[in-house]
């Protein structure tokens, strides 16, 4: 995979998702949804994603904003995704390289990352992460 992709992908620019990484990720929130899931006022959770805490992306038919499902637990976000996510910037992955490193299988975790992640097997997944360093 070439790092570095498509300049409107990068932290804090949202942009329309590629259909082939739309497609890698099982489901979506909107930014109101998960505002009133955390007890947080829109304008918080949109401000994660402009410093990067989270990534969304706009796609449907109205092109709202959208975060991956599996990025968001009950009170916030999933234990370990905002470093992680910080370490795959540090490796100059764009937002789009990402999702796609992220919800793409692996069969030595077994599954995604994402889902290992999910699974607290986030230790593992952020090793993998800080090896693509190298």
């Amino acid at each position: 995979m070439v790092r570095g992709g498509r300049p409107g992908w990068q932290s804090g620019g949202v942009s329309q998702i590629d259909p082939r990484i739309d497609a890698l990720i099982p489901a979506w929130m909107y930014v109101p949804d998960i505002a009133e899931q955390w007890g947080l006022v829109v304008t918080k959770v949109r401000r994660m994603v402009d410093d990067g805490t989270l990534i969304a992306v706009r796609r449907g038919e109205n092109k709202s904003l959208q975060v991956p499902a599996a990025f968001i637990g009950p009170d916030g976000p999933v234990k370990g995704i905002v470093g992680l996510l910080n370490v795959l910037r540090d490796n100059k992955f764009s937002d789009a390289e990402s999702l796609e490193w992220l919800f793409t299988e692996d069969p030595s975790l077994p599954g995604t990352p994402m889902q290992a992640m999910n699974e607290n097997r986030g230790t593992e997944v952020k090793r993998r992460a800080q090896a693509l360093l190298f």
